[in-house]
């Protein structure tokens, strides 16, 4: 019989969980920003590459690495023994 009793996400697993986490998170960091005080002023800041195009990229990357993190099967215990 399969032994149950263990988590389907192993230790290493989760640090990589939690690493995907703070890249989404540097993600919203980098998309901060761009705001004005007067509403009557329009602040060209906000169309700039790194909130368009870079802090998305990031913030997916960030979701790959939790995805992959998820899915990837934890090695068997005959080919860690080896």
């Amino acid at each position: 019989m399969a032994d149950n009793t263990k988590m389907a996400i192993t230790k290493k697993g989760l640090k990589w969980i939690l690493m995907g986490f703070l890249v989404m998170v540097a993600g919203f960091i980098l998309m901060m920003g761009g705001g004005v005080k007067d509403p009557q002023v329009f602040n060209w800041a906000m169309f700039d590459f790194r909130r368009l195009v870079a802090a998305p990229v990031v913030i997916l990357c960030g979701v790959v690495i939790v995805i992959i993190a998820i899915m990837k099967r934890p090695a068997k215990e005959e080919d860690s023994k080896k």
